[in-house]
C-alpha cells in the first residue's frame, strides 16, 4: 500500500541548489534510509516530508488518513512539565483513559469514578499501553518520571522525543540520526524493536550496523540523482559498486563515440544533407555524456605527528567521585604507543569524567596522572566547533596560521588544506553557522587534526559525518601510529579501529577487555547467560537438551572455558605487575633484559589462551 510520494521536488537556499526534481515512495512495511554526502540535503528531505518546510518546486501528497511522526535532531519542548506530563500530553485518546485511572488509584474513596476508570482501562486494552510506554521509558533510561523536562541533558530530550515517537503510533515514523544520544545497548534494543515491529520508517543515519540490521531499502542521493537499492547495506555496497562500474564503462564508451563523431564533424562539408543535420544534433548528446565527470573526491587527512617519547600517558592510584558516584577508585594504567582504546559503558558512568582527568580539565581527588614531555593531545569532543559570530570557514583554519606544516617538511596554504578537506573556494567564504551539521563536524575535525597531535581523543567523532567521510576518518585513524581513545556508540566504527575496550560498569569498576565491541558483546552474552523460564519446564528443557546435544561444549571443554577466564586475569595482574618494576630508576642493563623477555612470554601467553578462549566461545555460542 503506498503511503507517500515524493513528486518532484527541489529545494535552495539563495544560490546554493541542494536538490532538485526528486521523486521516490514511501510503502506500507518499508524500512528506507537515505544516504547523501554532508551538506547534500537530508535534513531538508526530512523536514519536508514531516511538513516542517516546503519544496521549492514539487510537492507532498499523502494518502488519507496516515498518521506520521518525526523524531527532529533538536526537539522542543515545554520545560516546564515532567516526563510523565509529556507524555500524558500526547494526542492519543488511550493515554486519556490511562491518566484517569492513575487518578482514580490516588483517591480510591470515590468507588465510582474508580469503577469508570477501571472498565475504560479493559474495554480500551490499556493495560498493554501503559505496560508499553513503561518499557520503553526504562529502555531509554528516563526512570524518574516526576523530573522536569528543564533539568534534563539534551540526550535525555532526544531520548525523551524518541520514546513520544515510538508511542504515538504512527503510520511512517521519520527519523533524523536516531541513534545519537543512545549508548549500546538502547541502540541494540531499538534495533530490535524495529526489526520485530510493523512500522514504516524513513530514516537518515550514519550507523551502518543499524542500516544492516533494521533497513530493506537504501535511497541513495548521488551526485543529484536518487538511486535506490531494495537490500540492507551490504547489498546497497554491492550494488553500488555494480553501478559504478558500469557508469565507467558506458561512458568510456561514449568518450570513444565522441572522438569518432567529432571527426565526422571535421570533415563535412558545409552542404549537409537532412540526414547529416539529424546526426550533427545527436553529437550534442554525444558530447554531453562523454564530458560527464563524476566529482570522486574525498576527504585527504594528513599530519606531521609530534614525537611521542617513551612516557606517554600514566594513571597511578587515580580515585574520582562526584557526591555518592564513584568514577574511578584506585585505577592504575599506563598507556603505550600505537594502543588503541575504545570506551563504552552506560550514560552516566564516568566516561567524561575520565577524558577530562586525562585532559588535565578536572583533577584527580586522589592518586596522579602523569603525562610525557612529548605528549601533544587532540581532542574531538561531542560539543564540536566553538566559532565567533560571523566567523567563516576559512578565517578559523587561518587562526592556526597562514600555511599548515605536513610531514616530511611540507606545508601547504589554508585554502588548499580546506580543499582537502571537502570545502571548495566558494565553501571556505560561508559563515560557519550557515554549515550544515555534518559540514561543522568535518571542519572541527579539520581543526584537531592539523595541531599534529600524538596523542588523539575523540569523544561521539562519527555523529553527524557522512558515510563517505567516515571511512576516510577510518582509513587514517589505521595508520594512525600515536596513542588513540576513542568514545563512541558506532559499533561498526569501533570493531574497525579499536584494539581493545575500557569497559566502564559503574561505581568505579573499569575493566579492560582485549577486543574490540563484537567481541565484547559475545563475551558479555556468554557470561550473563541464565537459566530461562524454559528450564522450569522438563519437557522443554529436555527437547531443548537434544536437540543442541551434539553441539554444546564437552564436560572438559566447559571446564577449559571457565579456566581460562581466571587465568587470562591472573596473566592480566601479573603483567601489570611487571611493568610496574620497569619503574624502578635502579634497574641494571641486564635485570632490564630479563624483565623484558618475562613480560614478552606472558604476553605471548595472554595472546595464546585468548584465542583458545575466543574460539570456545564461538562453539558456545552457535549451541
Amino acid at each position: 500500500m503506498n503511503y507517500l510520494n515524493a513528486e518532484h521536488i527541489s529545494k535552495s537556499y539563495g544560490e546554493l541548489l541542494l536538490f532538485e526534481d526528486l521523486s521516490f515512495s514511501i510503502h506500507k512495511d518499508q524500512k528506507i534510509a537515505l544516504i547523501a554526502k554532508n551538506g547534500s540535503g537530508k535534513t531538508s528531505i526530512l523536514n519536508i516530508l514531516a511538513g516542517k518546510d516546503q519544496p521549492d518546486e514539487g510537492q507532498i501528497v499523502i494518502r488519507k488518513g496516515i498518521r506520521l511522526a518525526f523524531l527532529d535532531q533538536e526537539p522542543e519542548f515545554d520545560e516546564s512539565l515532567s516526563i510523565v506530563d509529556a507524555i500524558y500530553a500526547m494526542d492519543i485518546p488511550v493515554l486519556n483513559i490511562i491518566a484517569n485511572y492513575e487518578k482514580a488509584l490516588k483517591n480510591p474513596e470515590e468507588t465510582d469514578a474508580y469503577q469508570k476508570a477501571f472498565e475504560a482501562m479493559e474495554r480500551e486494552n490499556a493495560w498493554e499501553f501503559e505496560t508499553q510506554y513503561q518499557q520503553i521509558l526504562t529502555e531509554l533510561q528516563l526512570t524518574d518520571l516526576e523530573a522536569k523536562i528543564g533539568t534534563l541533558s539534551g540526550g535525555q530530550k532526544k531520548r525523551l522525543a524518541l520514546a513520544q515517537t515510538l508511542l504515538s503510533q504512527p503510520d511512517i515514523l521519520i527519523l533524523d540520526e536516531p541513534t545519537n544520544h543512545l549508548d549500546l545497548e538502547m541502540i541494540e534494543w531499538l534495533e530490535t524493536y524495529f526489526a520485530q515491529t510493523d512500522i514504516t520508517l524513513f530514516m537518515v543515519t550514519h550507523d551502518r550496523y543499524f542500516l544492516e540490521r533494521v533497513c530493506n531499502e537504501i535511497l541513495e542521493l548521488d551526485q543529484g540523482k536518487l538511486y535506490s537499492y531494495k537490500g540492507n547495506y551490504s547489498y546497497y555496497l554491492e550494488k553500488k559498486e555494480a553501478r559504478l562500474m558500469i557508469e565507467a564503462a558506458e561512458l568510456g564508451k561514449a568518450k570513444q563515440l565522441y572522438k569518432k563523431e567529432l571527426d565526422w564533424m571535421r570533415r563535412q562539408p558545409k552542404a549537409r544533407t537532412t540526414k547529416s543535420k539529424s546526426r550533427i544534433d545527436d553529437f550534442t548528446d554525444i558530447k554531453a555524456k562523454a564530458h560527464q565527470r563524476r566529482k570522486e573526491h574525498e576527504v585527504q587527512l594528513e599530519l606531521n605527528m609530534e614525537r611521542l617519547g617513551s612516557k606517554i600517558i600514566e594513571f597511578h592510584n587515580v580515585s574520582k567521585t562526584f557526591g555518592d558516584t564513584t568514577i574511578l577508585d584506585g585505577f592504575d594504567y599506563t598507556f603505550k604507543k600505537g594502543e588503541r582504546v575504545g570506551i563504552i559503558g552506560k550514560n552516566g558512568t564516568g566516561k567524561s569524567t575520565f577524558l577530562n582527568l586525562l585532559t588535565n580539565a578536572i583533577r584527580p581527588d586522589g592518586g596522579k596522572i602523569v603525562l610525557g614531555e612529548t605528549v601533544k593531545i587532540g581532542y574531538y569532543t561531542q560539543d564540536g566547533i566553538t566559532s565567533k559570530p560571523g566567523q567563516k570557514v576559512i578565517d578559523v583554519i587561518k587562526e592556526f596560521g597562514d600555511y599548515i606544516p605536513l610531514a616530511k617538511g611540507r606545508q601547504i596554504s589554508a585554502q588548499q588544506l580546506l580543499e582537502r578537506f571537502l570545502f571548495d573556494r566558494k565553501k571556505q567564504y560561508d559563515f560557519v553557522e550557515k554549515l550544515s551539521g555534518g559540514e561543522q563536524k568535518r571542519l572541527y575535525l579539520c581543526t584537531v587534526l592539523i595541531q599534529n597531535p600524538n596523542v588523539l581523543i575523540l569523544d561521539e567523532p562519527t555523529n553527524d559525518l557522512d558515510i563517505v567521510t567516515l571511512n576516510v576518518l577510518e582509513n587514517f585513524l589505521l595508520d594512525f601510529p600515536g596513542v588513540l581513545l576513542v568514545v563512541s556508540h558506532d559499533r561498526y566504527f569501533m570493531d574497525k579501529i579499536v584494539d581493545h575496550l575500557f569497559v566502564f560498569r559503574g561505581n568505579g569498576v573499569i575493566e579492560d577487555f582485549p577486543g574490540n565491541y563484537s567481541d565484547f558483546r559475545a563475551y558479555d552474552q556468554s557470561k550473563s547467560e541464565t537459566p530461562t523460564d524454559a528450564d522450569n519446564n522438563t519437557e522443554q528443557k529436555t527437547e531443548n537438551l537434544e536437540e543442541n546435544k551434539a553441539q554444546k561444549l564437552s564436560y572438559n571443554e566447559q571446564k577449559e572455558f571457565k579456566n581460562l577466564e581466571s587465568r587470562i586475569r591472573a596473566l592480566e595482574l601479573d603483567k601489570k605487575q611487571l611493568e610496574q618494576k620497569f619503574h624502578n630508576p635502579e634497574l641494571s642493563q641486564d635485570e632490564i633484559n630479563d624483565l623484558s623477555q618475562e613480560l614478552q612470554d606472558i604476553i605471548d601467553e595472554i595472546e595464546t589462551k585468548e584465542l583458545r578462549w575466543f574460539e570456545l566461545a564461538e562453539k558456545f555460542e552457535s549451541s
